[in-house]
């Protein structure tokens, strides 16, 4: 493993660390549903919060992956982190809930922007045997941020949730100046660029692509459970935001430190057998929260649905790079990225709404669409050839 991360370029270290700079300070989304709620607010307006949220992902996948590929990796990174400052701190200034929704949509639009650029470019700089690596490494460097963020968030959080959002405009401003001194000046992938009808025709060609984004979407609904039903489920029991904080957190840590050594095992095996494990644990394991009612039944559950995250997520990334052509590659990790974003946009809500049905309903669905992911993957060839 060591010698597999010192073969990786010094270009990509610098994604590394830009990216635990970020999501060191991801305060807000996390305590979004708390801060909405705790306004006065009901629980189907903090869902909806999150779903507006998630409506600024939507555009933002097809837009970042756009500009990745016409105006560069390193232009589009610093656009998303600069921009995404300004608009939380707009977010905090927001009272109304029809300003919080607009503000929450364009903290989303313009945060995420980053996302595909990221991910392509980290695809240009690594060979496509190397490419599962990179990607666990970018993972563990997103959560090495996410395993202290929330800790701190939820500490922020006890004394004003102005200074999440201050926290969190602060760290994108410095990944903003980080990338925009030390990322690599190329913009593009070095090959001719292709138009949206050339993209849309490849995409329509595209056989193994629609698989494994249906596995993605119906995983990532029950993924982001973590950042809005769950939250509540932790209060309900009694239980702080520090406690739900600190839960994240251990989901974060876990990734951090087992998730590249889980690597040299993984990649050994087929692509679709992984991902679809890792998403039938991830399924089930955040269904057995129904169940839990202290924090040590609640943090077994949470290593179950980690260990199906590190089987399955930077596998999955490195199947669609090694998918996609060069030429469109920022946004084929678009469309990727966009189906994730498309669960944030109906997940919350979705889980909102069963919350408030009958607790017993959600974990029954997540446990369901957890199969349901597991089977659209193994429905994907082993090998895809770009």
């Amino acid at each position: 493993m060591n010698a597999s991360l010192r073969a990786l370029p010094r270009a990509a270290w610098v994604l590394f660390i830009g990216t635990f700079l970020n999501k060191f300070g991801s305060f807000v989304i996390p305590f979004l549903t708390l801060y909405v709620t705790g306004r006065g607010y009901p629980l189907s307006a903090a869902g909806f919060a999150l779903g507006a949220y998630g409506v600024g992902n939507l555009a933002a996948s097809i837009l970042g992956g756009y500009l990745a590929d016409r105006f560069g990796r390193r232009q589009t990174i610093v656009l998303s982190m600069f921009s995404g400052a300004a608009a939380m701190l707009l977010l905090s200034q927001a009272r109304s809930l029809e300003a919080i929704f607009v503000m929450a949509a364009l903290a989303g639009l313009t945060g995420e922007l980053y996302r595909p650029a990221s991910s392509a470019l980290l695809a240009d700089l690594v060979p496509a045997g190397q490419r599962v690596t990179a990607y666990s490494a970018l993972r563990t460097a997103f959560n090495a941020g996410w395993a202290f963020g929330p800790a701190i968030a939820g500490f922020l959080a006890g004394r004003g949730y102005f200074w999440l959002f201050a926290g969190d405009a602060a760290t994108s401003v410095l990944y903003g100046v980080f990338a925009f001194f030390l990322l690599p000046k190329g913009s593009r992938s070095g090959v001719a660029q292709v138009s949206w009808g050339e993209l849309a025709r490849a995409l329509r060609r595209d056989r193994v692509l629609p698989r494994i984004l249906a596995s993605a979407f119906t995983i990532a609904i029950v993924f982001f459970q973590a950042s809005s039903t769950f939250g509540l489920h932790v209060t309900q029991l009694g239980f702080s935001s520090a406690t739900y904080g600190a839960i994240l957190s251990l989901n974060g840590a876990l990734v951090v430190f087992f998730e590249l050594p889980l690597t040299t095992v993984t990649r050994r095996f087929p692509a679709p057998r992984v991902i679809a494990l890792g998403f039938l644990l991830a399924g089930f394991g955040f269904a057995l929260l129904g169940l839990a009612t202290s924090v040590s039944a609640m943090v077994a559950c949470m290593m179950v649905f980690t260990l199906g995250e590190m089987l399955s997520m930077p596998t999955a990334s490195a199947y669609v790079a090694d998918l996609a052509p060069a030429s469109m590659r920022g946004r084929y990790m678009g469309v990727y990225g966009l189906t994730w974003t498309v669960a944030l946009v109906v997940g919350p809500a979705l889980g909102m709404s069963l919350l408030a049905a009958g607790p017993s309903a959600l974990w029954v669905a997540c446990a369901a669409l957890g199969v349901l992911a597991a089977a659209f993957a193994l429905w994907t060839p082993a090998q895809p050839a770009p």
